[in-house]
């Protein structure tokens, strides 16, 4: 069975299949990379959690940044937040954002908690 929540006609917000959850992009709100990869990630904490899962949970995680000179300082901020010893498998690429203001996007799949 496939469970879909914040759904519309162009997408949904998560989906749940055979105890994987899968999360659409996440973007966040402020002016500097650190503000807007914080913003998405507690984005990301917040959706796992109403998905039944977890940062320790995360199989994977793509990031697109706006422009990779910007790659340490996610990176700092990402570093923070994921649980020692559960870093999931991730890609980092540069990719045009969906509005300019936008720095960062992060996809991520992840396991239910048992």
């Amino acid at each position: 069975m496939i469970e879909r929540k914040h759904t519309s006609a162009r997408m949904s917000k998560i989906v749940a299949h055979s105890g994987v959850i899968y999360l659409c992009g996440q973007v966040g709100a402020g002016e500097t990379v650190t503000d807007q990869t914080s913003d998405c990630l507690s984005r990301i904490d917040a959706l796992l959690e109403e998905a039944g899962s977890g940062r320790e949970h995360i199989l994977q995680a793509i990031v697109w940044l706006r422009d990779m000179a910007d790659f340490a300082e996610m990176n700092a901020v990402w570093d923070a937040w994921v649980p020692t010893g559960h870093a999931p498998a991730r890609a980092c690429g540069e990719a045009r954002l969906a509005r300019d203001a936008l720095k960062v996007e992060i996809i991520v799949t992840a396991a239910l908690k048992p």
